[in-house]
């Protein structure tokens, strides 16, 4: 038997998993990624198709599998987000479509979900604005039992990704509208307003992954709250009196965005609610 035929017989040389994890470590920490072992894991475990759990029953890859493990690690080394190489984004309970054109969610938007949830009663109106994948609206019909959720976004991008991903929720109705028009939903009274708008002042430095979403959806005027001040003015329109209204804001907000609600004048408890890390997040105040 020719060496060709003795070459074509053997199994492919399979590579530990353990030190291409290592090496996509080392080249993700190189490219400033905060969190270059999860990245790396989540990577594999994208192309085995398994859970980043069952990684620990896995010791080797094959060459196809190193050889797309290894692009996507690159991708991901040019800071390129980590869920549009995934394709989806996990928001509490949920696995978002994501991708070019739509604002992905963050761990941090969850604490206000959850106090949307949270607020949710039995067969109440819930609306999400600038809801974007979807994140919010649909963690309310997940876990809440609302009688109807209403997500308004205005991008013709993001709408694609909210309607795929809203497509499993009948309660949820996908509304295109701009939530800076004041003529928005006639007629609607709502139990519960949400809302994730852009908010970070337009002069403020913002990491790699954070400028591929469209800026639309990241920066909210100079001062940030171009988009906060209407949305505050279209709440007390559609939230009904003793319903309630939550906001994320950028960390600078703090005192800004609860007052602006103080202001208003058809708003009581106001109340400013921090992050994990201790910093301002949202503010939340019922209808007076």
């Amino acid at each position: 038997m020719d060496n060709d035929s003795e070459d074509t017989s053997r199994p492919p040389v399979r590579a530990p998993l353990s030190r291409a994890l290592a090496t996509a470590v080392v080249d993700l920490s190189a490219a400033g990624v905060e969190s270059p072992r999860v990245d790396a894991e989540l990577l594999a475990a994208h192309v085995l198709g398994v859970s980043r759990g069952r990684l620990l029953l896995v010791d080797s890859l094959r060459p196809e599998e190193l050889s797309r493990f290894t692009a996507l690690v690159a991708e991901r080394a040019r800071r390129i987000p980590l869920q549009h190489l995934l394709g989806t984004a996990a928001f509490r309970h949920l696995e978002l479509q994501v991708g070019d054109g739509v604002f992905v969610p963050r761990p941090e938007t969850e604490l206000l979900a959850g106090w949307g949830i949270e607020h949710t009663a039995p067969g109440a109106t819930v609306v999400d604005l600038c809801s974007g994948t979807g994140a919010i609206a649909l963690a309310v019909a997940d876990e809440a039992a609302p009688g109807r959720v209403v997500a308004v976004e205005r991008s013709a991008a993001a709408l694609s990704f909210l309607r795929r991903n809203a497509a499993a929720f009948p309660v949820v109705e996908v509304v295109e509208g701009d939530v800076t028009d004041p003529g928005l939903l006639p007629g609607l009274t709502v139990d519960v307003l949400l809302c994730n708008p852009p908010y970070v002042p337009s002069q403020t430095p913002v990491p790699p992954e954070v400028a591929r979403d469209p800026a639309e959806a990241v920066f909210g005027g100079r001062d940030g709250l171009t988009v906060i001040r209407p949305v505050i003015a279209l709440a007390a329109r559609l939230v009904k009196p003793g319903g309630v209204v939550g906001i994320e804001h950028d960390d600078v907000h703090g005192e800004a965005v609860p007052e602006l609600l103080r202001a208003d004048g058809r708003f009581t408890e106001v109340t400013a609610h921090d992050d994990l890390t201790g910093r301002p997040r949202y503010a939340t105040a019922r209808r007076a």
